[in-house]
């Protein structure tokens, strides 16, 4: 269980953080980047949640929330570290399962796209488009942080992350009206 007491320690004031482990990182350091990254990615899903409060997508969207703090708990116990009380909180193939079931559920429902869709539509779905970009972006950065010497990232979170960024493409299309208000990209429109 996580006690704030205080918020703020001066701890940082160095420009490093603390992972899981208690090692001290500049706040920088890819490892840092990467889970930063998908809590950027977790504040967009909470605005997102602000134009979906009663819809279905709903629920699943607040379980993904949970689900992104695991991934950022993953992250942040390199090497197979151990926590506070010595168990190391991981996201699990199960976590990556439930996501698939989600997309292709979700899927079931939407014509095949015949051309890229440009984010926006609903405010709900561009607000998805944007969390599917800040998704791959985090998702770089882990794959970067799992190629660098000296470095891991479990294969759960890395598959997880992955199926976030389809999860919020497919979500970002039914808010759009079941992808009929889907806004379609004319190559070469404006030339």
């Amino acid at each position: 269980m996580v006690v704030l007491n205080r918020i703020y320690t001066r701890t940082g004031d160095d420009g490093t953080t603390a992972l899981g482990t208690g090692e001290r990182r500049k706040k920088y350091d890819l490892r840092i980047e990467a889970y930063g990254t998908l809590d950027e990615v977790n504040a967009v899903i909470g605005i997102v949640r602000l134009h979906t409060a009663g819809l279905p997508i709903d629920a699943a969207l607040s379980h993904i929330q949970n689900d992104l703090f695991d991934v950022e708990a993953d992250l942040c116990m390199p090497d197979k570290g151990k926590g506070p009380g010595g168990q190391r909180l991981t996201v699990t193939d199960v976590q990556v399962e439930w996501l698939e079931g989600e997309i292709d559920r979700l899927n079931d429902g939407l014509a095949p796209l015949r051309s890229f869709i440009l984010p926006g539509g609903s405010p709900a779905s561009a607000y998805l488009h944007l969390a599917r970009t800040v998704c791959r972006r985090g998702e770089r950065l882990m794959a970067a942080l799992n190629d660098a010497a000296g470095e891991s990232v479990t294969p759960a979170a890395l598959k997880y992350v992955n199926r976030l960024s389809d999860y919020l493409f497919v979500a970002g299309r039914c808010l759009n009206d079941l992808g009929r208000a889907d806004i379609l990209w004319t190559p070469g429109q404006n030339r």
